[in-house]
Formats: C-alpha cells, structure tokens, sequence
C-alpha cells in the first residue's frame, strides 16, 4: 500500500482523545474517552448508470449526492468490475475478485458451469485468502456496521458477521423484490435476509432503499460512541426488478415524455457543460444509436416512460434516503469526522439473463397499471442503458467502458480542497488501501492462524482528500478485467479489449480510451508492436491472479437485445 503525506499526518494525530458528553439525539453507549480517529461512511448504490445522477449530467433529482460532490472530490475516472458481486469482493478485499472468490458470479457458475465453482478463486464467496475491510477496522477498534445487499456468500460462515461486521441487516442473493422478499428467478423466488448473523424476516411496509437507510441509523445510535465507526451502506436500488412507492414514481410522470433521444441529448450537453466529455464529442453519433422515439407506437412509448419514471423515482429515493444518514451525522456532530465515499457496482443494467426473464414472464403482473408494484418484475431495458451509460459503449456485464466505468464521490468536510475533480484512473480496488491510510491502519499480512493473507493491489488515493492532485497510479499501471468471455487490460490510457459474441467476435481491439472514450476506433491493425505487449501482460495478469478463461458463462449472460 502505497503510503501518502496526508496518512502521515493523520496518524499523527487519530490517537487524540477528548471527553465528551452524551447528545440527546443519540442513545449510543456513552465512554468518557473518544476514539477521534475518522469515521467511514461507504455507500454503494446498484447497477446505477454514469451519467444518471445530477453531477454526472443527469436530470434525476440527486441533491444529497450531488452537494457531496460540489464539497467533495467527484471522481470521474472510476472502474469497477462488470458486475455485482466481483466488484464487492474487490471493494472489501482490496484485490482481483479471481483472487478473492468471485472469479465469476456464484449463481452463474452454479447454474451455467458447476465444474469452475469451487476451484481456487472461484469459491463463489469471499474467500479466506483475503482479510475484509470490516475485520480490519474492527480488529482496530472500530465499530464496524453493514445494511444491504451483500451478494459474497450464502452460508453463515461466509456472512457479513463472519466477514467483520458486528451490526448487519443483509440480502444475501443479488437482488430481490424492493417492496417484498420476492426473488430474483425460479431457482430463487424467495429472498434471503439475515441480522446478525441469524435469518430473519423484514416488515409488511418494507422498502428496501429506506429500511436499509433506517436500519443503519438504528445501528449507528446503538453503537460504542467511544469508538469510531465503519459503516457500509449496500443499497439495492436501482437494481432490477424496478419497484418503487406510488408517491415516488407520481414526482417523475410525464417526465420523459420526450422520448430516448432527447433525454440523452440533454445529459450529454450538460456533461459537455461540466466538463466530463469533451467540448467536441460528436453527440449525434450517440443519439443516433437509439430508436427514433416517434415510431413506437403509443402503447410502446408509454411502457418505456414508466419505466424510466420508475427507474428514476428508485435513485430519486436513494439520493433521499442518503440525505437521511448525512443529517443523522451532522445532528450527532459526527459528520466533519466522517469520510464518506460513495460508488456504483458497475454499469446500467439493460436487460436480464434467460432464467431471470422466464421468471419475469412466470411471477408477475406487468401490466401497465401494475407496474412498479410489488409483484411486477421489470427490466429498465437496453434503450434506458444506453441512455444512463452516456457516450461508453456497452452495459453492465461487458468489459467495455459502459460495464466498468461507474460514478464515485469522495467527500470529507475536513479536506483542505473542495469541490474539484479528479479524473485520471482509479479502481475500486483502490479504495482499501485509501481509507486504511486514512485511518492510520495498517493492512494485516496473516489471519489470526498465522497464515499469510493477499495484500492489496490497490493504491491509497488519500492524498486527493489533503488536496493533493498528483497521478495516484503511473501510465505504468496496469489492470485486467475477465468475466462472462469478455477480457480486457488497460495500462495508461490504452486498453486492449476482446468482446464475446453478440458484443464482439471474440478479437483482440486496441483503443485509446482518453482520446476516444467510447471505445469507436479499434487501432489493433496499426499498432501491433503496442498489442503484442499488452498481450504479454495479459498473459502474466492471467497467471498472477489465477484466471480460468470461460467462455460457458458468456453464454448464459447474453442479454436480449
């Protein structure tokens, strides 16, 4: 882990103690002694596109996520896996998810190649090769908190409790209903949940983006107040099935009225305003992949409507259910001492597997009138993707920039710089090293059996929040991504990229993804000098984290188009 100015002095100073009282808005354990060191606060939201949220060129209603960004450092250069489950085991372990035992999704090892499952890496659950950044913090004295989907391992040895968190409300699968314990498909048509460790059951009035933002409340005031705290808020929305209250979807009828088109028109001309694409990208060239709006038919245009409306009121919620903690902390006196970062897994989800959409047809009423309600099951579809995906091409799933390009804020009201803009690559698993670093903690090298554990490969980006904007990784750096047949490596701002079919045909592509992001000219066939390099250091990404090439999977992942 790479050390950084900022670390030094905040380990430094962490270790300062003060007394304090009890405040009347908390009923947490009072201590006469207070652990000052930094609280964490991460948030993870699912499948939400890049430009979906305001400071990413959206029209959303986000005022929460985007007042963290203004204030804060808004990172527009962020990669994550393709999907769920991968990128949560990159997050919380700091390595490659063929590392630490998502070498693929469980589920679609177990349903579309049961001989991978089980193989080193490819556990299907967060493996013990790797520490969790939960059992870190707490075996640093922190008090460490989990609400959300956890999506890492099904049994009780490999939960949240077992994984760190002394407080937990999890969803184990990767996804269910949001207005009930409806599952994700025929294998699964009931949701799992456990606190704490035991199986438990959730309200008659649950939502899933506010009982998770309540239930972290709850923990957050029934903690040690002595002690700082971790806490890591795993939204579901806007993961599939789109489901939200009434009332939310009412604040978005009419709005997309105006159809595919113009909706990403007005996105890409308010990211041209603010700086996230260049001032001279060709926005017709992107309007123009989306269906002429005014040759769908009424009954066409108005189920895509509502389905975007129900798609926004779920991030709408989010955004409000955030502001909930962020007024939690700042009521406490907490929130100047908390770090709070929040990400997407991974790109916009389009459509669903075969098993997820056959359960569709089977569970449901996805009437028009019915939509959005608890036992509808919807997909936000490939038009609205591509929409919330902006100028990258490809969705979730794919290892183009539309899979592994996601929305992170950095925000702490302590930082020497505000409201800037970091956009030079960084990746999720960047962020253990960084809020390690931060906290003046150092990364444990073996389990409590005395048996060595992986190391990070990420890089602590701590210095950003003092105000230090220096490249984080050199054009050196280099990283990998395998999932679903897809494979890519990126070293600098060159990236070599192969694609399964119906995306791809399976060869090798060369871009240059600062100089054309949306992944158009393939400069393989003019540089093969540059593609025989990147070649050998895919091979040697492939032997260093123990990659089994699978093209079963890619065929059980193919989205309809």
């Amino acid at each position: 882990m790479k050390s950084s100015i900022f670390g030094f002095f905040s380990i430094m100073m962490i270790f300062t103690f003060e007394c304090v009282s009890a405040q009347d808005y908390s009923t947490s354990t009072v201590s006469t002694k207070v652990d000052r060191r930094p609280n964490i606060l991460l948030i993870v939201a699912d499948d939400l596109g890049y430009s979906d949220l305001g400071a990413f060129g959206g029209e959303i209603s986000t005022p929460t996520l985007d007042s963290l960004a203004q204030s804060g450092i808004q990172l527009s250069n962020f990669h994550v896996a393709p999907t769920c489950s991968p990128t949560r085991s990159m997050l919380l372990s700091g390595t490659d998810n063929h590392l630490a035992g998502l070498g693929s999704m469980h589920a679609v090892m177990k349903w579309g190649n049961p001989e991978l499952l089980g193989k080193p890496g490819y556990e299907g659950y967060l493996n013990n090769r790797v520490l969790s950044m939960a059992t870190i913090f707490r075996d640093s004295g922190y008090s460490t908190h989990m609400t959300g989907k956890w999506h890492l391992g099904m049994e009780e040895d490999q939960g949240p409790k077992a994984r760190g968190f002394e407080n937990s409300f999890a969803l184990l699968e990767g996804g269910a209903g949001h207005l009930s314990s409806m599952g994700m498909s025929e294998y699964e048509p009931k949701a799992t949940f456990r606190e704490d460790g035991e199986v438990s059951k959730i309200p008659e009035d649950f939502y899933s983006t506010r009982f998770y933002s309540e239930k972290m409340i709850q923990y957050l005031k029934s903690r040690d107040i002595s002690k700082p705290f971790f806490a890591y808020l795993a939204f579901t929305a806007p993961h599939w099935p789109l489901q939200a209250p009434r009332e939310s979807i009412d604040r978005y009828v009419g709005r997309y009225k105006s159809g595919y088109r113009e909706v990403l028109k007005q996105r890409l001309v308010k990211q041209k305003e603010l700086g996230l694409i260049s001032s001279d990208t060709n926005i017709d060239r992107y309007i123009r992949m989306l269906p002429d709006w005014e040759k769908l038919s009424p009954e066409e245009q108005r189920i895509a409507e509502r389905k975007m409306e129900i798609y926004a009121a779920m991030i709408d919620d989010l955004d409000r259910n955030t502001a909930k903690i962020i007024e939690y902390l700042k009521a406490t006196g907490e929130y100047d001492n908390t770090l709070v970062i929040f990400m997407s897994d991974n790109g916009a989800q389009a459509g669903g597997m075969p098993i997820f959409t056959r359960w569709s047809d089977k569970c449901c009423d996805n009437s028009y009138e019915n939509m959005g309600n608890a036992n509808s099951y919807l997909f936000p579809g490939k038009e609205w993707a591509r929409v919330s995906t902006g100028i990258s091409r490809g969705f979730k799933g794919q290892v183009s920039q539309g899979g592994i390009l996601a929305p992170a804020i950095v925000n702490y009201p302590k930082a020497v710089t505000k409201g800037i803009r970091y956009d030079q690559f960084l990746s999720v698993m960047d962020i253990l090293p960084t809020v390690l670093d931060f906290a003046g903690i150092k990364h444990q090298e073996k389990n409590y059996l005395g048996r060595d554990l992986l190391p990070s490969k990420g890089t602590s980006f701590a210095s950003l929040i003092s105000g230090d904007l220096r490249s984080v990784h050199s054009d050196n750096y280099v990283m990998g991504w395998e999932l679903f047949g897809g494979k890519a490596l990126r070293q600098g701002s060159w990236k070599l990229l192969s694609m399964p079919a119906p995306y791809g045909d399976n060869q090798w592509q060369l871009y240059n993804i600062e100089q054309d992001p949306g992944e158009h000219k393939d400069l393989a066939s003019s540089q093969p000098e540059r593609v025989e390099k990147m070649l050998s250091l895919w091979r040697s990404y492939v032997a260093d984290n123990g990659v089994i090439l699978d093209d079963v999977n890619e065929k059980i992942m193919i989205q309809p188009e």
